[in-house]
């Protein structure tokens, strides 16, 4: 089995454009959440998200290249052109041969599916682009990250709602340890702040009006959020002997099937994925420091998600800190994990631990050190990200420091 680590990262979310200004406003415990700037915003009943602003395309994509992107794409190869570019990396020969990507999503192209719907209900047009299959599609961002870069090895999408970066990067982790692949391109985006996209998640009635407040007492939802996190995973031998910058080692994963309702989360489910990583890795749970919690802002997940890590950790869930940044970027839902995985990798190597902002009541169902509203400093060795998602699936990294 090879070792894995992470050489490149890249992102763009509502916090930041890039990995330095993501990462400062974590620190910070700035909000990235806001009134939502979208059409028909006032046929909403929920008027705010965590939405990328300030966005222009002009010099990075051309007339051609945006008449093939959703917006979702566009997130990605911002992020992923970041990631390649910290990497160091160019993929000619064998090394494009057998490198590849894997990224996670669970809306692909809404934005364009929903200005597509618009076009033929609204204003009762019988034609639309020839490229809007092609655009909204899944495996679009993928597919150009992929022709972007010459990645000729294996190349795919996951979709599995809120774990979809986790499952994408768990199978990209997998392919390098195994020796598939000495480097993948990973992570996953998400682009659903529009009215369609809105609209259908207002019908759950999980979503806050006014903010996402994880583990506060006072909670009342998830905001949604919209952007990208990309990564390159690497070979540790190959990444050492060419003398790359090492971000973290990846050591383990681990996913569950609660097999039990499809939106209800079961505290088993999660607990099974937690422990499968640890076991994964060979890692002790006293060696655990942080957890990047799923931390929705909804009663149902915060409580089992709480009640999960007590029962992996026993009387070490006193000693480990939890936080959500959801509460700042928003939940990107299958881009989620991917935005989230920025801050495990700052606790490793900057031992600033991102906080849960927002917190305003203590809630003894979640009687946990949630990092309450300020980051702080530690030193942590050894750092997990949850993600759980609707259809009961369970996706759990393990990262240590290098």
């Amino acid at each position: 089995m090879k070792r894995v680590v992470i050489t490149g990262a890249g992102t763009i979310n509502a916090l930041g454009h890039n990995v330095a200004d993501t990462l400062e406003a974590m620190r910070e415990g700035r909000c990235g959440i806001g009134p939502l700037e979208i059409k028909d915003v006032d046929r909403l009943a929920i008027q705010i998200g965590g939405q990328v602003r300030g966005f222009e395309t002009e010099g990075l994509f051309n007339r051609q290249q945006m008449a093939l992107y959703d917006r979702f794409t566009q997130f990605t190869l911002v992020a992923a052109r970041q990631a390649v570019a910290q990497s160091g990396l160019t993929f000619s020969g064998e090394m494009a041969a057998r490198s590849g990507v894997v990224l996670g999503t669970s809306g692909g192209g809404m934005q364009t599916l929903d200005e597509n719907y618009r076009s033929v209900y609204e204003d009762g047009k019988n034609r639309v682009h020839p490229f809007v299959v092609p655009k909204l599609m899944n495996n679009a961002a993928a597919s150009h990250v992929s022709m972007e870069f010459n990645l000729k090895g294996p190349s795919f999408t996951v979709a599995t709602a809120c774990a979809s970066s986790n499952h994408a990067m768990s199978q990209a982790f997998q392919m390098v340890r195994c020796g598939m692949a000495p480097a993948m391109v990973t992570g996953g985006s998400e682009s659903m702040l529009c009215f369609g996209g809105v609209k259908a998640w207002e019908g759950l009635r999980v979503m806050s009006k006014d903010a996402c407040r994880p583990f506060s007492a006072n909670r009342n939802g998830m905001v949604q959020g919209e952007g990208a996190g990309v990564f390159v995973f690497e070979e540790y031998e190959h990444a050492r002997a060419r003398g790359a910058e090492i971000l973290a080692e990846v050591v383990g994963f681990a996913m569950s099937s609660d097999a039990s309702d499809i939106v209800m989360p079961s505290k088993q489910g999660a607990a099974r994925a937690i422990a499968g990583a640890l076991n994964d890795a060979g890692i002790n749970r006293g060696d655990v420091g942080y957890i990047n919690a799923h931390g929705t802002g909804t009663a149902a997940n915060d409580k089992t998600e709480c009640a999960a890590v007590a029962d992996v950790f026993g009387p070490h869930a006193d000693n480990l800190m939890i936080s959500s940044t959801k509460s700042m970027h928003g939940h990107l839902i299958g881009g989620t994990g991917a935005v989230e995985l920025l801050a495990c990798i700052m606790a490793l190597r900057d031992g600033v631990i991102a906080p849960t902002i927002g917190y305003d009541e203590a809630d003894p169902e979640c009687a946990l050190d949630v990092v309450p509203n300020e980051a702080r400093d530690a030193k942590v060795e050894v750092v997990l990200s949850n993600a759980f998602a609707f259809g009961g699936l369970n996706a759990v990294l393990a990262l240590k420091r290098v």
